[in-house]
């Protein structure tokens, strides 16, 4: 099955490449890897806001994780022209907004990497760094990057 007909499947369009925020470009080639920058959680459109542990669940930072992990693939398709050339998904590394106590960073970044297994298979087992910060840039409440490689 085509990555573009498990999407189908699991019902989810890619958006297309946000503008970035800030000085930096959505992704970076080099060979055949592609670097994704970190993407922010996004809710209905907007960066999703809040604190793992303070006013969010781990279950809603794990949905936030998947959203991000959305995100990534619009733009990895957007670097790659086409999902298909993905070889492998090489790494995440997951930016999880969190309280000093919380410690479930790594359940709250399995949204991601679940989505990722399910939607590119054995392609998608990557390796993996989830981080509690004190604070994401809007006040999002996760930040993913990814590093790909094409074929």
């Amino acid at each position: 099955m085509s990555i573009y007909a498990k999407l189908s499947q699991l019902g989810i369009t890619l958006p297309p490449v946000a503008a970035p925020a800030a000085a930096y470009v959505p992704y970076v080639q080099t060979g055949n890897l592609v670097f994704l920058s970190g993407h922010l959680a996004k809710k209905d459109g907007k960066v999703w806001v809040g604190q793992l542990g303070n006013t969010m669940t781990t279950d809603e930072g794990k949905a936030a994780a998947r959203a991000a992990a959305i995100d990534l693939m619009g733009t990895l398709h957007a670097a790659a022209g086409d999902l298909n050339r993905v070889k492998r998904i090489v790494k995440l590394m997951s930016l999880v907004n969190s309280t000093g106590d919380f410690t479930e960073q790594h359940l709250v970044t399995n949204g991601a990497s679940e989505l990722i297994g399910e939607v590119f298979g054995a392609q998608g087992a990557h390796a993996r760094s989830a981080f509690g910060v004190a604070q994401i840039p809007l006040g999002a409440c996760v930040e993913i990057e990814m590093i790909a490689e094409l074929i």
